[in-house]
């Protein structure tokens, strides 16, 4: 095992920002993590055994669990919806464990995880990294007994291979793009790399920006900053470097548009980051692809070597002097707060992925302390066709203040899941309406971080001054518990994925869950609905955009679903701390083996 960390160490150097990577590959090679890779990496890293072990220790896709198959089963909102529950029941059953545990023959570890992107197709559930979808008890006892009976992960699939490049041969997945809906980005008519050939050294960069800045596109990550002026700002900042990053770390549950992205249009996403790196001067580029997506990598890889055989990448790109850019791409590990860009940064540099204290920002100072340009997948896509089509026809889409489309990830209660890309300004009801949704409750706009609405939001519209959103769409039926099934699930997604910096978001959360649950639990009391809403303020002072939203599930369904609480509620008392001590001396005796008294009076 020494002989495994000294090669995976020398290939990267012996360079301590490429931690995360060579983590991967000892696990990669070996199936876990063991306490003496801490060590021995720290001696030859020059880091300190915790530097090591709290990066090894941060990330859900690492683990110290020695088994054959690691199952990780999805567990947001729209797996449970689907069935997740039986599913995880069989898995049990069969593999002989429980959640959390490897079976005592070494076959088996089963772990719950968070979004996996494969929200159209649920139940879903990563095994050695290989996305297993629409799961049903019957599949599993099938794909369990394959397995034990010695067949391969890819002999033991269950389905013909997914549509599109999902049939690549590096690919070879199961998995669906459901396109539903083609817009002014997704439609066929795209040419690869039509641009970098004959468009790019045709004009200086300040032109470039110039056009971007024209179409008034705005970054489809969520936070919709104007892209123009941020490539501004990166050109302008002087640096011996300067970095693009595209962030495909789409961990929003809900959301799987950039899966889809990378899937059928890669080489689009990667010529706008070409693109983008003119624009700005950028000569180092990286794709930093959520772990969740790892089964797109060697594709991927696929792609670029391409672009290098043919001078889209490397030295003096097609007859551009002076541009050299290439593109690696960064494997992430498991953790939804890599979606934020200074925690993405810090994760790539091989730390935990905290976010960083603001400013300097990022296009100031970022990777390795150069100035860094980070943008969405979707806007780098859309970058390509705005350079071709010019930024009249793409401004000409939309609305006034929200130029151009929005592709939608639209999943839960309707009968046509998947991706539909629309232009801003499109009303909830037409979202409805397209998915054939059915018998609607609710919809959960920009996943939990976003907003829950009620059929009087229905006439909203999808845009910057209403609406805006990175493009998760949930939808719920009448037949739905919105307090148990969707709110509860949405705030344990939120404390399992806070990175712990904050005391605002390492603490109000579990408050806030705490109490929602002393609701449900039927010991609530109006003076708790009036907490929500004055302790939910208080994550507003939180350090990144997970913090700050991490109690909108509770606040934006307090404000439109209001009814659900107070029903719940007991209005004949003022005050009630849902302590039940009974209850409390009960568990306490059961968990020493001793019969409860209890005195009359």
């Amino acid at each position: 095992m020494e002989d495994l960390i000294h090669k995976i160490v020398g290939k990267h150097k012996g360079d301590k920002t490429r931690l995360i990577d060579i983590l991967l590959e000892i696990q990669e090679e070996r199936g876990y993590l063991s306490s003496e890779d801490c060590a021995g990496l720290a001696k030859l890293l020059k880091l300190s055994k915790a530097e090591v072990c709290e990066t090894a220790s941060f990330y859900h896709f690492f683990t110290h669990e020695n088994a054959k198959y690691k199952i990780y089963l999805n567990n947001s909102i729209t797996a449970h919806l689907a069935g997740r529950q039986k599913v995880a029941d069989t898995l049990e059953q069969f593999c002989n464990t429980s959640f959390g545990t490897t079976s005592a023959d070494g076959m088996f570890y089963l772990s719950d995880t968070s979004c996996i992107g494969m929200n159209d197709q649920e139940p879903a559930a990563l095994i050695n990294g290989i996305p297993f979808t629409q799961l049903t008890p019957y599949r599993i006892k099938e794909l369990v007994n394959d397995l034990k009976n010695g067949k391969s992960l890819q002999e033991a699939a269950y389905e013909a291979l997914g549509d599109s490049n999902n049939g690549h041969p590096l690919v070879q997945s199961m998995v669906n793009n459901h396109i539903r809906k083609r817009g002014a980005i997704l439609s066929k008519d795209y040419e690869p790399f039509d641009i970098i050939e004959n468009k790019l050294c045709n004009r200086s960069p300040e032109e470039i920006i110039t056009i971007v800045e024209g179409s008034n596109i705005r970054g489809r990550g969520g936070a919709g900053f104007p892209t123009g002026l941020k490539w501004k700002f990166g050109r302008l900042t002087k640096a011996e470097h300067r970095v693009l990053i595209c962030n495909a770390d789409e961990g929003e549950p809900g959301t799987f548009k950039d899966r889809v992205l990378l899937t059928e249009f890669p080489e689009m996403v990667f010529e706008g980051m070409v693109i983008g790196a003119f624009a700005t001067g950028a000569d180092i580029g990286v794709l930093y692809l959520r772990h969740e997506y790892k089964y797109l990598l060697n594709y991927l890889n696929s792609i670029l070597d391409g672009m290098r055989e043919k001078g889209y990448l490397g030295k003096d790109i097609k007859g551009c002097k002076g541009f050299s850019f290439d593109i690696r791409i960064q494997l992430g590990a498991g953790a939804y707060v890599c979606g934020e860009e200074s925690a993405l940064i810090e994760s790539m540099e091989g730390k935990r992925g905290e976010p960083r204290d603001k400013p300097p920002f990022p296009v100031e100072k970022g990777y390795l302390g150069y100035p860094t340009i980070v943008n969405n997948v979707e806007t780098l896509a859309s970058v390509v066709k705005i350079i071709k089509k010019g930024a009249a026809w793409f401004d000409s889409l939309g609305t006034s203040d929200s130029s151009g489309t929005k592709i939608l990830s639209i999943s839960g209660d309707c009968l046509f899941p998947g991706i539909y890309e629309v232009e801003w300004g499109t009303t909830i009801s037409d979202v409805l309406d397209m998915a054939g949704a059915y018998d609607v409750q609710a919809i959960q706009v920009g996943g939990p971080s976003g907003t829950l609405l009620g059929k009087k939001g229905f006439s909203r519209t999808l845009s910057y001054s209403d609406l805006a959103t990175g493009g998760s769409m949930i939808i719920f039926n009448q037949s739905r518990d919105i307090l148990r099934d969707v709110v509860l699930n949405f705030m344990e997604f939120f404390i399992e994925e806070s990175c712990g910096s904050c005391s605002t978001c390492r603490i109000m959360p579990v408050v806030l869950k705490d109490k929602l649950q002393k609701i449900l639990n039927g010991r609530g009391v109006k003076q708790d609905l009036e907490d929500f809403a004055s302790w939910g303020k208080l994550l507003k002072i939180s350090r990144c955009g997970l913090g700050q939203t991490a109690g909108n599930p509770i606040l934006t369904s307090l404000l439109n679903f209001r009814h659900l609480y107070e029903d719940l509620i007991q209005r004949d008392k003022e005050f009630d701390t849902g302590f039940d001590l009974e209850k409390s001396v009960v568990e306490s005796c059961n968990f020493v083996n001793r019969k409860p008294v209890f005195e009359t009076h």
